[in-house]
């Protein structure tokens, strides 16, 4: 890309600057070179973080260890005592000549018997076999699963009941690779739409039609908002986001999105042209729009 950035890039790597991003971060996602960034940041008055450890969170201390201590090794509680008594009867040992050996009895003070065997329960997935095993099939992992199981059936158990539900099913069959994308909350969400939504039937013909479906999902929760559509335009792709962001109760910083009309007039390696309409809709709400760059898929989950 050549040092002087269109109006469009330039805005969106100012608006990328104000939200604290690196110019690390910045060429990353946009393309634009960290020096070429600089200098426009700088002439809008935009601090630039320095290069470093940002946003890492810091080291561990190291555990410091003292050996050689006998108060190092007391129980934490000093006011709980253990008395264990062992009865051996002397008369049963081997060199008496008994063949058997009477069990040891333990007392070990706590008031409570281990019987040495645990009764085994049933999951509470159970009752949901077949939807997660459709999940499975679909390629859906637990958290999504999960989800479903919650908003669609009144599933009451937690994410870790279904996980190990799921890694049960799975088995020793091999986990398929997937691109992890770490954010932070209230950082980004992706936006898409669906191959295809449901027939429905619409209110003005009384007729079937098969929909859109749009989905948006937040980056650090994966957390999805869907609607369903008839068509769609740069006003409707608009207006999905805004109904979108009532349901979340507030927007995102950023907004992924493939190289779709809607919201992508001119698809570009480096310097994508964006919908007028939607880039000001964005602008409203605070958001910055950040296109997919072409052959890049991993780039939304």
């Amino acid at each position: 890309m050549s040092n002087v950035l269109s109006e469009q890039a330039k805005q969106q790597v100012i608006a990328l600057g104000r939200l604290g991003w690196s110019l690390r971060r910045i060429q990353q996602e946009t393309g634009v070179r960290r020096e070429t960034a600089s200098v426009y940041l700088k002439a809008a008055g935009i601090t630039v973080p320095p290069p470093g450890r940002r946003g890492q969170p810091p080291a561990k201390p190291a555990i410091s260890v003292t050996t050689g201590s006998p108060a190092a090794l007391a129980l934490p509680n000093t006011n709980t005592n253990i008395n264990t008594n062992i009865n051996i009867n002397t008369e049963t040992l081997p060199n008496r000549g008994k063949t058997a050996k009477p069990a040891i009895p333990v007392t070990t003070g706590f008031g409570v018997e281990w019987s040495g065997s645990r009764a085994a329960t049933a999951s509470a997935c159970e009752p949901f076999h077949e939807a997660i095993e459709l999940g499975l099939s679909r390629g859906r992992n637990a958290m999504a699963i999960w989800q479903d199981l919650v908003a669609d059936s009144g599933f009451r158990g937690s994410y870790q009941t279904v996980k190990r539900f799921v890694r049960k099913l799975r088995g020793t069959q091999p986990v398929q690779a997937r691109a992890v994308i770490v954010t932070a909350p209230g950082e980004e969400a992706q936006v898409d739409y669906g191959s295809k939504g449901p027939m429905v039937r619409d209110a003005q013909t009384g007729k079937y039609r098969r929909t859109r479906l749009f989905v948006m999902t937040l980056g650090y929760s994966r957390k999805s908002v869907r609607l369903l559509t008839f068509r769609s335009s740069s006003r409707i792709w608009a207006e999905l986001h805004e109904k979108a962001f009532r349901r979340l109760g507030g927007s995102t910083r950023v907004v992924v999105l493939d190289n779709l009309k809607e919201g992508v007039l001119v698809p570009d390696l480096y310097d994508p042209t964006l919908n007028p309409l939607y880039r000001d809709v964005l602008a409203h709400y605070g958001a910055v729009a950040l296109p997919c760059r072409i052959n890049d898929p991993d780039r939304k989950a």
